[in-house]
């Protein structure tokens, strides 16, 4: 038990060390070569009328900080799990055996889509500082990495029913609901669900707090289910968050953006499967919910009503359009997080 306690944390610190360690080496090359947003966002997404009141609260950020700071968390689980798997290999015994967590049954496939889904997103950063502007700013269209996105999820839903035989979910206090080849379809529609949450990455250090609550709940239940080594994995995300925040902290040095935001909600999608509560997603990660229900009522309601229910979309520049300092929002943000990814973890394990 205490040695699975260890197993767990370990990842976590080294992730976090490594992770403040490059930090400063990215953030001189990000500066260097202006890997920043040329051009402010001129184009509402559903709104003619363009992003005024965005432009108001955020143009002068947008076009000075670097994109691209998510390469901290992902790079930093990258070299992590390498060096305990060199580790584990170069000096053979039960306990660096036992310390390394890549594993074909629990690590391989969300550690697959992390790396997968963060270079496409780094891709599409690289495209944007290089753009002209708009909504996608020069980037991979939104159609684009939705196909991606579904891709990705085919081949993880792909890898669950037919590699790891799965394909029933967990329903809170009423077993396993077996859904069969419908598994497949659902895991992806979840997936493009969690990649709409990514516009949460809009206030200095919102994206960041929000993350590190939800994936460390998903550690503890996945160290209750006995899932050590997704634990570990899902631990190991945490530190690396934890990293790029430390930076990212108003005034950040670099925003996450895509390659961050990418990687991370479609690994979350796996991690959610792998401990069976899919279900309790939306309340685990109660904020990325708010998130996109606020962009989706917004854009309905200009569409058949002529009129916002916010004064902006999502919801947390709506309080920053309120009056809110963003650091406010941030923090209080990072509050409703916690609570609600404690109290998703709590029903997990009693139900």
């Amino acid at each position: 038990m205490i040695l699975d306690v260890v197993k767990v944390l370990v990842p976590a610190i080294i992730t976090f060390a490594i992770g403040i360690a490059i930090a400063p080496i990215l953030a001189r090359f990000l500066y260097k070569h202006k890997m920043w947003k040329k051009t402010a966002r001129n184009d509402g997404l559903g709104d003619k009328n363009g992003t005024p009141i965005f432009n108001k609260l955020h143009k002068e950020r947008e076009v000075s900080t670097p994109r691209m700071g998510g390469i901290i968390i992902w790079a930093s689980v990258l070299f992590a799990i390498f060096l305990i798997w060199f580790v584990s290999l170069m000096f053979p015994s039960d306990i660096s055996e036992k310390f390394n967590f890549l594993s074909r049954n629990q690590t391989w496939l969300p550690f697959f889509t992390l790396i997968a889904a963060s270079l496409v997103g780094l891709i599409d950063d690289i495209l944007q500082v290089r753009g002209k502007g708009g909504y996608v700013a020069g980037g991979l269209s939104l159609w684009k990495r939705i196909l991606v996105v579904l891709s990705i999820g085919a081949v993880g839903g792909w890898w669950f029913y037919f590699k790891l035989d799965t394909s029933s979910i967990a329903i809170p206090f009423d077993g396993f609901l077996d859904i069969g080849w419908l598994f497949i379809p659902f895991f992806m529609l979840v997936m493009l669900a969690l990649f709409s949450s990514g516009i949460i990455d809009g206030i200095d250090g919102l994206s960041g707090g929000v993350m590190a609550s939800i994936f460390a709940a998903y550690a503890g239940i996945a160290f209750f289910n006995n899932q050590i080594d997704l634990a570990a994995f899902s631990a190991a995300l945490v530190g690396g968050i934890l990293a790029f925040l430390w930076f990212n902290i108003p005034p950040a040095r670099f925003y996450m953006s895509e390659t961050g935001m990418l990687g991370l909600t479609t690994t979350l999608t796996v991690v959610a499967f792998l401990t069976k509560e899919v279900f309790l997603l939306p309340l685990i990660a109660f904020p990325l919910t708010i998130t996109t229900l606020s962009d989706i009522l917004q854009i309905c309601s200009k569409k058949w009503r002529g009129k916002k229910i916010f004064l902006i979309a999502p919801i947390h520049h709506h309080f920053e359009a309120k009056g809110w300092p963003p650091y406010k929002v941030t923090m209080r943000y990072w509050v409703i997080s916690v609570i609600f990814a404690v109290f998703g973890m709590i029903i997990a394990l009693i139900s």
